[in-house]
């Protein structure tokens, strides 16, 4: 009767291969360094390595059922058919960082030969079990990782990945321009790996074109692109061709083709395709041809789409059958060799499973989110107040008259830009990218000089794609570099956000805090542009930068505040490698007055180079009024300051403002102790009434408030920015403020 338990079956066919083998013996190869034939560079060595490797990612795989069915194993994605893998492995580097696809046992294995301490087996149960004692994630997910194999982990990737592996890739050269040592040698290469069905996601589609973009203009960009084409994904079939038609003939990226079954055959197409990208440093596509076994993992029932004819054809092509049959022509092995060395990893396995599911698991959320977002408070402050010579300000702002300090009030744009100065001559390693941002200075002109003076290799414009902005920013990071990307418009973001959501951000949670991508992410952000640009040039949502787990969310709103926080940002990016969102309010970049046309009282002087913020700190106006306390950030301080004076003035109301500044994490203590002192709190905030700051805020309120005061929120409406005048008619404006104010007065 046929069974549906194929990782029953898989296994009995490669032993039914050696207990049925009937060649005669072929002679016995005596030199297992040499060629195993004239045209080839492959070793007899080279072929009983790969091939144990082979024999070791089946087995994690049969391990990962056996356990799943008794609950003692949390996955089952495997790597069954894509073994070749392990050639890719054999023919790197252990200093080549590698972004692998989640079928990478093999791989893994093999590049574990580097490290002979390293067990591959017990780490990769340990990780299967979900255990505390798991090397690389502490059972916070099953990843292909390792510190000192340089195998960066990736979760369940379909293409998330391959943005931040083109970024290292181009890291390698802009840190050689700049004189900062990466981690790595400068020839490596990046090693990027996926399936065929992923080439099609446009996450995947952008980091080829940004390959091919820079490579085009001759920039180097040596990432050797792996795609595993099993002709699936999940149940749907590649179109026949599909990847050849795509890539064989794309503009500067190399194609190289070969299959998997074999590893005699793709050894040398695999070590000619790995030359190539190391020596000519440019983007190169190896596509290799292969099955899949196992469904697509433990849960996948393939008869629902496949007949067991065609299940049992791509199991008749297992690679693991091609090398015990190529290992026994060529006089290595024997196949009662093979049957002992496969048992003997089998035993292996199964002592190595009775250990690692003893081991222990997560216990409490302490220890789930310990490595989420580490902060060294002390260390944060003292690198934000380091202050380089003052030789190298003067030089880096062209003069001791040009120190921003000594130029008087001047308005969020110029303090920012003036911040910008100070930490790109105070950090040889950070680089700003974006956009618009180097000849032009940005849109806004943020950045502008900073290209003449720290030149391009540090300041430079991307392609017209967030992804791989943010992307670049992870990559740089793994390459010790510090990254300031820009997004030109929160608007924009949108379209990457899972390039922080589930990458950047999770880095560190998914490696122990082994890897980081520190990086600064400057956004151009919020409304009120006097009607220009609706939407995407007015975004007033910040909940799905919110929702980040480990994420900090700065937002000032005036000038001196601005580059006090940025300083602290880089510092806490710096020392902790945390990611950064630095909110930039676009209508008060240029704004000068308060009150009154030409009063000039929204100008600040460029705080001296010690001087930094506190994370979570709010700056609080007027910090005696009891009357009303008015809690807002952004645009709604301006706001709220303008009204304050309204209220003063017409209704003898004092009124206490407290600037958050600090979004995510939310200060909620502070928010408790202001809210404290009053009767009456308005909560002013320009996003929207579902999901905005606001609910944070009251929340805050909630949970920390001894006695809730009376609460107004003046917040925006559920909608997108319309264009021209009406945009008003959806942001809170102060008027809106001072009816709030007064209804909970009166």
């Amino acid at each position: 009767m046929a069974t549906f338990n194929r990782a029953e079956v898989i296994d009995k066919n490669f032993l039914a291969l050696l207990d049925n083998w009937a060649e005669p013996a072929s002679p016995r190869r005596k030199d297992l360094d040499e060629p195993l034939h004239a045209e080839t560079h492959m070793t007899g060595r080279d072929l009983v390595e790969v091939f144990e490797s082979q024999m070791i990612a089946r087995h994690l795989d049969l391990i990962a059922r056996h356990l799943r069915a008794r609950n003692a194993s949390f996955y089952t994605i495997g790597s069954a058919g894509h073994e070749a893998n392990a050639l890719v492995a054999r023919l790197t580097r252990h200093t080549d960082p590698a972004f692998l696809h989640y079928r990478s046992g093999a791989f893994f294995a093999e590049r574990a030969r580097a490290c002979p301490e390293i067990d591959v087996i017990y780490d990769t149960i340990l990780s299967q079990a979900a255990s505390s004692e798991d090397p690389i994630s502490g059972g916070r997910h099953k990843v292909w990782g390792s510190k000192p194999l340089w195998i960066i982990p990736q979760t369940s990737t379909i293409a998330s990945h391959l943005p931040k592996a083109v970024g290292a890739a181009i890291a390698l050269r802009r840190e050689k321009l700049s004189h900062i040592a990466p981690p790595v040698p400068r020839d490596s290469i990046m090693i990027c790996t996926f399936g065929d069905a992923s080439t099609n996601h446009s996450t995947a589609q952008g980091a080829f074109n940004a390959a091919r973009w820079a490579a085009y203009q001759q920039v180097p960009v040596p990432v050797l692109f792996v795609c595993e084409d099993n002709g699936l994904g999940i149940s749907v079939r590649t179109p026949p061709n599909w990847v050849e038609e795509n890539f064989q003939h794309a503009r500067a990226i190399k194609y190289f083709r070969t299959t998997g079954l074999d590893i005699l055959e793709a050894h040398d197409t695999i070590r000619t395709a790995v030359d190539y990208c190391r020596n000519h440093r440019r983007p190169t596509f190896l596509h290799l041809k292969v099955v899949r076994m196992l469904g697509h993992a433990g849960t996948d029932f393939e008869p629902a789409y496949h007949t067991l004819e065609q299940i049992a054809d791509a199991e008749s092509q297992d690679p693991l059958l091609q090398s015990a049959r190529l290992a026994i022509r060529q006089g290595l092995l024997t196949p009662d060799e093979i049957r002992d060395m496969y048992e003997g990893l089998r035993k292996r396995t199964e002592e190595a499973a009775d250990r690692a599911v003893k081991q222990p698991r997560l216990t409490s959320a302490a220890q789930v989110v310990e490595p989420l977002a580490p902060y060294s408070p002390a260390e944060v402050k003292a690198e934000a107040k380091r202050v380089i010579p003052r030789e190298e300000r003067i030089t880096a702002f062209g003069g001791e008259d040009k120190l921003p300090e000594n130029l008087g009030p001047r308005h969020l744009a110029v303090n920012l830009n003036s911040a910008l100065f100070d930490l790109m001559a105070k950090y040889g390693d950070m680089f700003v990218f974006g956009e618009d941002v180097a000849q032009k200075g940005g849109v806004y002109y943020v950045t502008a000089g900073l290209l003449k003076r720290f030149r391009a290799s540090r300041v430079f414009n991307t392609l017209l794609d967030e992804q791989t902005i943010l992307g670049l920013a992870q990559g740089f990071g793994y390459m010790n570099a510090l990254p300031f990307p820009e997004i030109q418009y929160l608007a924009y973001f949108h379209n990457a956000c899972d390039q922080l959501r589930s990458e950047a951000c999770s880095m560190q949670f998914f490696s122990k805090a082994q890897y980081r991508n520190p990086m600064v992410v400057r956004i151009a952000s919020l409304g009120y542009q006097k009607g220009f640009g609706g939407h995407f040039h007015n975004d007033n949502s910040i909940t799905a930068l919110r929702d980040i787990p480990g994420l900090v969310i700065a937002c000032p709103s005036r000038g001196d505040d601005a580059a006090e926080m940025l300083r602290t940002c880089a510092a806490l990016a710096h020392v902790d490698g945390r990611v950064v969102a630095f909110l930039e309010p676009i209508a008060l970049y240029m704004q000068k007055d308060l009150y009154e046309d030409g009063d000039e009282q929204w100008q600040f002087t460029y705080p001296s180079p010690e001087k930094c913020a506190v994370i979570g700190e709010p700056r609080v106006y007027n910090p005696k009024a009891k009357d009303v306390v008015v809690i807002t950030f952004g645009n709604g301080v301006r706001m709220a300051l303008r009204a304050a004076k309204q209220l003063k003035d017409e209704d003898k109301l004092d009124i206490r403002i407290v600037d958050l500044r600090w979004l995510n994490p939310l200060n909620a203590e502070a928010i408790a102790k202001h809210a404290s002192h009053t009767d009456n709190v308005v909560i002013l905030d320009e996003g929207r009434k579902s999901g905005g700051l606001g609910e944070g805020i009251i929340t805050a309120m909630v949970e920390h408030c001894d006695r809730m005061p009376r609460v107004k929120r003046v917040v925006g409406v559920d909608t997108y920015i319309p264009l021209g005048p009406a945009a008003n008619l959806v942001l809170p404006c102060e008027e809106d403020v001072v009816r709030a104010v007064r209804s909970l007065t009166k």
